[in-house]
């Protein structure tokens, strides 16, 4: 089924362009609109200066976003389509798209990996970037803040590329410097001390695969979860390598980890310079784009509080942190 377009015609009553856009079916149309027509209320609420009208199966959109809102509607529909649910999180997300002339179906449309009967997607327009940076570059750095789902679409990049025969072998290390010097206070020997902070790294890989094929990828060695100090010495060839956490680094752990970098490989590094859990740690993630980012084959990817994909609450959070910060700043 095709979602049908008329060409924007001029309302000459208020001197205004018209858009009518005709819907395949009603079951479509009920999903456009949503329960209660609560996305109708939302696209109405974004664009306040367009009057949207429906009659049947054809909705008639007047006013000066008239095209960009009709363009929502048809990639609307094209994702309902392809399977896809839309709620009032994935509108949102699929407005903001629209306001910065991006079309949600490409971004929402882009299979990353299908894996435990469910493709992955990138849910925002700054994740489709890191995921195409991670694609096309040797080291890519996502920083941002939490629930943007830095680590989690890094590890899915690094299972599809295992996958592919892309890479031998997965690498997962954070720093454990949240616990400080407090390590040996906790029970267990070395491993079983730092269990606790790489534990991130083995819910993402939980998540994305069975745990049965986890665990005997670890144990027969295809994936490794390592502390940070684990690789110190070493040479990560055909490999693709995630430091997590990489605003907890000092600049000797950066170098450190950034020159283990073999023939074949790739890496990525996942940073929140807000939630800096050591001193100095920021600067080591701070200072690298100004010295390395005009390096071929390295990307920096910044990703806001627009890509969060946790419970809306957390975007809220996110914006009202940051907004403290400024204030603070420029004080």
């Amino acid at each position: 089924m095709v979602c049908g377009r008329s060409s924007p015609t001029l309302d000459t009553a208020m001197n205004e362009p018209v858009v009518k856009i005709s819907i395949p079916d009603n079951q479509l149309m009920t999903s456009l609109f949503g329960e209660r027509d609560l996305h109708l209320k939302s696209i109405e609420a974004a664009f306040p200066e367009v009057d949207i009208h429906a009659r049947g199966n054809q909705i008639s959109i007047s006013g000066t976003d008239a095209a960009r809102v009709g363009s929502l509607f048809e990639d609307m529909v094209v994702l309902l389509e392809d399977g896809h649910v839309i709620d009032l999180a994935s509108l949102g997300k699929s407005i903001d798209l629209v306001i910065a002339d991006q079309r949600p179906s490409d971004i929402f449309g882009t299979d990353i990996i299908r894996t435990k009967g469910r493709t992955i997607r990138p849910k925002s327009l700054g994740q489709k970037r890191y995921v195409e940076a991670i694609k096309e570059n040797i080291v890519t750095f996502g920083i941002g803040p939490a629930g943007t789902g830095k680590s989690w679409l890094a590890v899915a990049m690094a299972v599809k590329a295992l996958r592919a025969k892309e890479v031998n072998r997965i690498i997962l290390t954070r720093p454990a410097v949240e616990a400080g010097e407090r390590l040996g206070f906790l029970p267990g020997d070395l491993m079983a001390k730092v269990d606790p902070y790489l534990r991130p790294l083995y819910d993402a890989l939980d998540d994305l695969m069975d745990k049965e094929s986890v665990e005997q990828l670890i144990e027969e060695g295809p994936v490794e979860v390592a502390p940070l100090a684990f690789m110190r010495g070493r040479t990560l060839n055909n490999a693709f390598a995630i430091l997590d956490e990489a605003q907890n680094t000092t600049r000797e752990q950066m170098k450190m980890f950034l020159t283990r970098i073999g023939f074949g490989s790739r890496v990525v590094v996942t940073g929140d310079s807000t939630q800096v859990d050591v001193h100095n740690g920021r600067q080591a993630l701070h200072e690298l784009e100004s010295f390395l980012g005009d390096i071929e084959g390295i990307s920096f990817v910044h990703l806001t509080s627009k890509d969060v994909v946790r419970h809306r609450i957390v975007q809220d959070i996110v914006d009202a942190y940051d907004n403290k910060s400024n204030k603070a700043e420029s004080s």
